[in-house]
């Protein structure tokens, strides 16, 4: 599983709306926490910028990267 994988199958099972610290917490809760927090941080923003260009999720605040997943 890949950490795009793993990131997406936590924002689906939770729902609710994501932010940095929340999606390193889920990537390191599956078994992605290499690194020092500056490093898991900048990865989990790539994965988070990389599910909402598929559509699942959307920013909520264009000045952060506070995410909120899409109602299908």
């Amino acid at each position: 599983m890949t950490q795009r994988q793993a990131l997406e199958q936590s924002i689906r099972s939770l729902g609710g709306t994501w932010d940095t610290g929340r999606a390193v917490t889920a990537l390191r809760d599956a078994g992605y926490g290499e690194g020092d927090r500056r490093q898991q941080e900048k990865r989990a923003r790539q994965v988070l910028r990389d599910i909402a260009e598929a559509g699942l999720i959307v920013k909520a605040d264009p000045d952060s990267a506070t995410y909120r997943v899409v109602e299908q």
